[in-house]
């Protein structure tokens, strides 16, 4: 079956095993929080394991799964880092006759293949698929104003001040609930959010940094590219943020791009974004979307320097944007 989020709300006390994929690591993590509190399952009962030791540690994946608790209650079962590749092996243990465990099956931004067919199968009553995709600058405007209007008691928020938020989170459901949380403790006193207060309680002090090297990337800035990029990776950014944040940059504008749909940007890097829908073809975009899917792998399989792929990477691609935007003018 295929789900939304009232669907897992309201049925996974009802369900043997669901699949949560998708960029949004931090809303995969809110999933699987939210399940455990709905269970009640104590952390005796928990089991989790990651892809890379799914193959060795199968024998103790199926033991645990498939043994009644001997505290009582409910167990679970977390796999993280799914792929296609461990589909039939996921389905042997939920279909297992002995199965006492509800499994949850975490993976990335999975593309259509056998371990969404498998959950996606509406005549299956009891597994399902949840994707977990970045906030679009709509629901992350209304996931603002709820956590920090109703929940914290904030009565303004400024336009600028939205604007720089909707333009700087929406990655990842943690880092914009942690954000939210720090924001509404430091105007607690003024109950107002301001631009000011924005920009000095980002989750990072690379924020402003990571614009430079995502906008200049799409725009062609061969220079300004590498420099931002050389300055996040002194600051000791983390690889997979900027990542998913790089695969989020490009899917917004494939979204501008092929629909037309032009986001809320910040007025620093809105004419680099307005560059950019005019040099990317929609079909550059795709490729680039694969590419990344690509360095991903680099970066968890081969062992080279996460700089150095990011380098390579970046050079590459600023050189491509250049070249489309001399292309265009001439």
């Amino acid at each position: 079956m295929k789900w939304k989020e009232p669907d897992f709300n309201a049925g996974i006390e009802k369900i043997t095993a669901v699949l949560l994929y998708g960029p949004d690591a931090g809303r995969i993590d809110e999933y699987c929080d939210t399940a455990i509190k709905k269970l009640e399952i104590d952390k005796d009962n928990l089991f989790a394991l990651d892809a890379d030791d799914f193959r060795d540690k199968q024998d103790a994946l199926f033991a645990e799964s498939c043994t009644p608790s001997m505290f009582g209650g409910r167990k679970m079962v977390i796999i993280s880092g799914a792929g296609d590749a461990m589909t039939s092996r996921i389905a042997e243990l939920i279909e297992h006759s002995g199965l006492c465990a509800t499994v949850l099956v975490c993976a990335g931004d999975l593309r259509t293949g056998s371990l969404r067919t498998y959950f996606e199968d509406d005549k299956k009553t009891n597994v399902a698929a949840l994707p977990c995709y970045t906030d679009d600058a709509r629901a992350l405007a209304t996931l603002i104003r709820s956590e920090l209007s109703a929940a914290a008691g904030i009565k303004q928020i400024t336009p600028d001040a939205m604007a720089y938020m909707t333009a700087h989170l929406g990655g990842d459901r943690a880092i914009t609930r942690g954000f939210l949380t720090k924001i509404a403790l430091y105007v607690d006193d003024k109950k107002t959010v301001e631009l000011d207060d924005v920009e000095k309680c980002l989750p990072d002090t690379g924020a402003v940094v990571a614009d430079d090297f995502f906008y200049s990337l799409t725009a062609g800035y061969i220079a300004q590219t590498m420099q931002a990029l050389d300055r996040l990776l002194y600051t000791g950014v983390d690889s997979n943020k900027l990542l998913r944040q790089l695969q989020m940059h490009f899917k917004k504008l494939q979204v501008a791009v092929v629909d037309g749909q032009l986001p809320n940007l910040f007025w620093k890097v809105r004419d680099k974004f307005n560059m950019a829908m005019k040099i990317w073809p929609a079909s550059e975009i795709d490729g680039v979307l694969v590419r990344l899917s690509e360095l991903e792998r680099q970066i968890r399989t081969t062992g080279m320097p996460v700089e150095v792929l990011f380098r390579d990477f970046a050079l590459k691609l600023a050189l491509r944007a250049n070249r489309l935007s001399i292309k265009r003018r001439n």
